[in-house]
């Protein structure tokens, strides 16, 4: 079975943050999808590999748990770890202080595979999926 996860270090930028300097509950959003995005490039399945094999896969359901919060300029591991794939992508996600490990956020994420030609929800991912994360059918 493939490591099905990725980290990714950032620091948040001073455009990131609120009135109150820390960082904008909106922006976790953005670090979720970096990780994610990086995740998926790993398997050489990122956008562009998505759309050439047919499928777009658009966020249907995603939850956020803002744990602590996340002031300017401290550096965070943001892990992105696919958990499910059989008939949707379910992505876990959790923020950590780089430092002290301390969580600041969990989150996961849920995509669905969208036939781009019909424009219909596949309700089993394709084989492609399967193919570029190493894995098959549960």
């Amino acid at each position: 079975m493939p490591e099905l996860w990725h980290e990714i270090e950032i620091s948040p930028a001073f455009h990131d943050l609120d009135p109150m300097d820390i960082v904008w509950h909106g922006h976790y959003v953005k670090y979720l999808e970096l990780a994610r995005n990086a995740l998926m490039a790993r398997f050489d399945y990122d956008y562009p590999q998505m759309r050439e094999s047919g499928y777009a896969w658009p966020i249907v359901d995603m939850r956020l748990k803002y744990v602590d919060m996340l002031p300017y300029g401290r550096r965070v591991i943001v892990r992105a770890e696919i958990v499910e794939w059989e008939n949707r992508i379910k992505v876990d996600y959790v923020i950590r202080d780089a430092v002290t490990s301390k969580v600041i956020h969990k989150a996961h994420t849920i995509q669905v595979a969208l036939n781009i030609a019909t424009r219909e929800m596949e309700y089993v991912c394709p084989p492609v999926l399967w193919q570029k994360l190493g894995v098959g059918p549960a």
